[in-house]
């Protein structure tokens, strides 16, 4: 295990100090790789904020009694005063974690202006060796205390803080491109499922690789897109079997299949029974 820490005024005592804006108290890393585990538990939790950032692999988080969180690594996670941490790494995960104890008299206006949640514990800060300069920068000043350190100290902080902002902007754009994306695909395959569509050719026409739009899709609806479609051409086929007496060739039509012994061939594999034996069990209902 490689461990390397750096306090303010050689103290491992934790500290509340509103004379100034912000005031880092401690910084460090653990990197896990020989021991087996390595657990923090504080019932009380400290009196100073603690931010810690996994660069590598993850690490579990109980921020409720026994119910397991785990963070992986590109996320940060922020404990405040008082709050009790229990947390674990494991050698398995190969789990690598920076951390930063600060206090101060503007730290919630700090946390505010950077878009830390206000409740929830983690955020996405996504991976860079920025992070890891800054942080073991923050160590380095920790064990040289040289002149003006404590102010160098809380600009690396502020540095980290706003790293973080932007990264976790990024993605909630990202997110949101993705998320506005599939809607807009999921309309259009409810409104033209009865039409041949081609899910490579639907990706170029919206700029976006097949491989990321069918991740997305299936992220965001649990099924992939071809399934998707097949799923509604089948609902309605069964729709039709019920409700109507349309001949089964023209039902394979309506939903988009112009091969009616192709169209009972998935409609059996999705169903178990053929068109014909589907329509009969509904009647004899």
């Amino acid at each position: 295990m490689y461990v390397n820490s750096g306090y303010l005024n050689n103290s491992l005592v934790d500290f509340m100090d509103k004379s100034r804006p912000l005031i880092v108290g401690s910084c460090g890393t653990y990197h896990l790789f020989t021991r087996p585990r390595l657990p923090t538990y504080r019932p009380k939790g400290r009196i100073d904020y603690q931010l810690l950032y996994i660069s590598a692999g993850k690490a579990h988080f109980y921020f409720k009694k026994d119910e397991e969180t785990i963070v992986t690594a590109g996320h940060m996670v922020l404990y405040r005063p008082k709050e009790m941490q229990r947390y674990v790494y494991y050698a398995e995960d190969q789990t690598e974690v920076y951390w930063v104890h600060f206090t101060g008299s503007h730290v919630k206006q700090l946390l505010k202006k950077y878009h830390f949640p206000a409740k929830d514990h983690v955020l996405y800060s996504g991976t860079s060796p920025i992070y890891q300069r800054l942080f073991r920068t923050m160590i380095q000043e920790l064990q040289l205390r040289k002149p003006n350190y404590e102010q160098l100290l809380t600009m690396l902080l502020h540095q980290v803080l706003l790293l973080t902002d932007r990264n976790s902007g990024e993605e909630k754009i990202k997110n949101n491109y993705a998320q506005n994306e599939v809607e807009r695909a999921t309309n259009y395959f409810n409104d033209h499922y009865q039409s041949d569509i081609n899910i490579e050719e639907y990706a170029a026409s919206r700029n976006m690789s097949t491989s990321w739009f069918i991740r997305n899709f299936k992220q965001h609806n649990g099924i992939t897109p071809l399934n998707y479609i097949l799923s509604i051409r089948i609902s309605n086929a069964q729709n039709l079997l019920e409700t109507t007496d349309y001949a089964i060739s023209e039902i394979s039509s309506i939903v988009g299949y112009d091969n009616p012994l192709y169209f009972s061939r998935l409609f059996k594999k999705q169903t178990g029974m053929s068109p014909r034996e589907y329509r009969k069990e509904k009647a004899g209902d």
